[in-house]
Parts: C-alpha cells; sequence; structure tokens
C-alpha cells in the first residue's frame, strides 16, 4: 500500500457487506450520529493555517473537507428524503470538486459546517432510528453508478464521515498538532 493511497483513503475504501445486519445497520447509524462530535474534536484548536493546510498533496485544505462533509451530508439527507417519499427516484449529482472551490468552502469558519451537520444529523439519525427494513430496502437511482438501497447508502456515510475525519487526524498526527 503506498503513502499516496494511505493519505487518499486512510481508512480504506468503502465496501458494501454481501448481507446487512440489524447489528451492522445499528453500528453505521451510530457512527452517523457520532460524525459531528468526531469531526469538531478534529479540529478542536487548529488555527487559521493548519485549517488552511491539505491533508494530501493535490487535496482539499481541511477547511474544504469540513465544508465538503456538510455539503455531502445534506445531499444524502435529500436522496434518503427523496428515496422514502417517491418511488425509485432519480437523484441528481453534483461536481463535489468544484463546490469546494466555492468561496464557501474556501472562506468561511469551520464553525459553520460543524453547527448545520449538528443539526442534520440529529434530523437524519431521528429518521433513520425510525426505519424497519422496508424503508431500508427503498431506493433512489444515481445517474453515474446506478440504484443504490438506503442501507447501503448508510453503510457509505458512515464510512464517509469516518474516512474525512481521518483525513484530518492522520494530517495532525503526521504534523505533530
Amino acid at each position: 500500500m503506498s503513502v499516496e493511497w494511505k493519505d487518499r483513503y486512510p481508512i480504506g475504501e468503502f465496501e458494501a457487506p454481501d448481507r446487512f445486519t440489524d447489528e451492522l445497520l445499528q453500528s453505521w447509524i451510530k457512527d452517523i450520529a457520532e460524525l459531528p462530535a468526531k469531526l469538531r474534536a478534529a479540529v478542536e484548536g487548529l488555527d487559521e493555517e493548519q485549517l488552511n493546510t491539505p491533508y494530501r498533496d493535490g487535496g482539499w485544505t481541511v477547511r474544504q473537507v469540513v465544508h465538503h462533509v456538510a455539503d455531502s451530508h445534506i445531499n444524502s439527507y435529500v436522496r434518503f428524503k427523496l428515496a422514502l417519499t417517491e418511488d425509485g427516484p432519480t437523484i441528481r449529482p453534483y461536481d463535489e470538486g468544484r463546490w469546494a472551490e466555492l468561496p464557501d468552502a474556501r472562506q468561511l469558519p469551520v464553525e459553520v459546517s460543524l453547527s448545520l451537520l449538528d443539526s442534520l444529523h440529529e434530523r437524519w439519525t431521528t429518521l433513520l432510528h425510525s426505519f424497519g427494513p422496508e424503508q431500508f430496502n427503498r431506493s433512489f437511482i444515481h445517474p453515474e453508478s446506478g440504484e443504490a438501497s438506503l442501507e447501503t447508502a448508510v453503510g457509505l456515510y458512515s464510512w464517509h464521515g469516518r474516512h474525512h475525519t481521518a483525513h484530518i487526524t492522520s494530517l495532525a498526527k503526521r504534523m505533530g498538532w
């Protein structure tokens, strides 16, 4: 495993399981519930220079990573709501790289997105805790990657939050912050 790969995927890539259990789904929901506090802890005490440091060569800054997580999870929450209220909706993708270059992602304090994530994840996990098998089996269609069940999407977003938090904590460790 190369250093570049490890910097890009500090916890490895997401792999959907062959079988979804209630225990697995509940552990993923717990990850989603805990993300705002863990992401907040990862950036606590970082100064402006540190927040503006890329987590890897050619990567986003810590600030952009935090804002990206908020952007991504807002989109995911909406996709979950669409899948619950429509039959197999086709969702709209977005260009996350271009979003990360917009002024809000490059300049705003990270607290703006951390506060947003607190509220968003409270709503999202309340919704997820209400799911039974029927809701987890609902799906949406992504124009680029095809159909995705909500049970797979829960796993993906559990991984996504841990993945980006690890970008920050791995950088901090490497830099001795």
